[in-house]
């Protein structure tokens, strides 16, 4: 145990996948997994373990932000030996090609500044995907009839941010979509030497003021779930 995860050791499967609000890790453990298992539930934070087409998975939360992704991801990987970590969430589109309910695999993570910013003082860090997830989840996208773009993504530790002028230079820099994780994941997985990547659905667009209505969210995350767990045990 640990002070933010109660599972006991060997409850925690080498994979997991990590959504941000913990009733989606219920919703998807529930969906995608056979045999799952809540493991955790200190703080409100869900997790569960089951298995994909034989394969041990945990699904569990990581909350809003960088630094509360941190926490768990440093324990789970410190404490319970995780290996493979795939952020499935939501993002904002930014760029104009990115449209409500495609799906973004986040090859590299922008960030202004993230927890390890302490740790790496000077260095401007390029957080960056691990090469066979991301290869392996194109193609496990390239199977579905949903629209799959691969590229940068912007981490916010702002949620109402107030900066129009950063987000056209980020759309200028040819950035996918805003998130508040990835960066984050990317640097711990270097550090501790564990495979990471984010799988995205857009779910709202910046620009264009769209968004996926509520009650399409799950159905549309159904895509991205998937592709995670291919990609996980390609």
């Amino acid at each position: 145990m640990t002070p933010h995860i109660g599972a006991q050791p060997g409850e925690i499967a080498e994979t997991v996948l990590l959504p941000g609000d913990p009733y989606r890790a219920r919703w998807a453990a529930e969906t995608f997994l056979d045999e799952a298992v809540c493991i955790n539930q200190v703080r409100g934070m869900l997790g569960f373990t089951g298995k994909w087409k034989g394969h041990p998975v945990t699904i569990h939360g990581t909350g809003m932000g960088m630094p509360s992704l941190s926490i768990y991801v440093n324990e789970l990987i410190r404490d319970y030996g995780a290996k493979t970590l795939i952020r499935i969430g939501s993002a904002g589109g930014m760029a104009s090609q990115v449209g409500i309910r495609d799906v973004v695999l986040a090859m590299t993570a922008t960030t202004i500044g993230n927890p390890s910013r302490s740790t790496l003082k000077e260095i401007n860090y390029a957080p960056a995907a691990d090469w066979s997830l991301l290869r392996a989840a194109a193609a496990a996208a390239a199977k579905r009839a949903v629209t799959t773009h691969v590229g940068g993504i912007y981490s916010s530790d702002t949620f109402y941010d107030e900066r129009p002028d950063l987000h056209q230079q980020m759309i200028r820099h040819g950035i996918l979509a805003v998130e508040m994780e990835a960066a984050e994941l990317y640097t711990l997985a270097a550090r501790h030497d564990c495979r990471a990547l984010a799988v995205l659905t857009i779910s709202d667009h910046l620009g264009t003021g769209e968004s996926l209505p509520a009650s399409d969210r799950e159905r549309s995350f159904g895509d991205m779930v998937e592709i995670a767990l291919e990609a996980a045990f390609a």
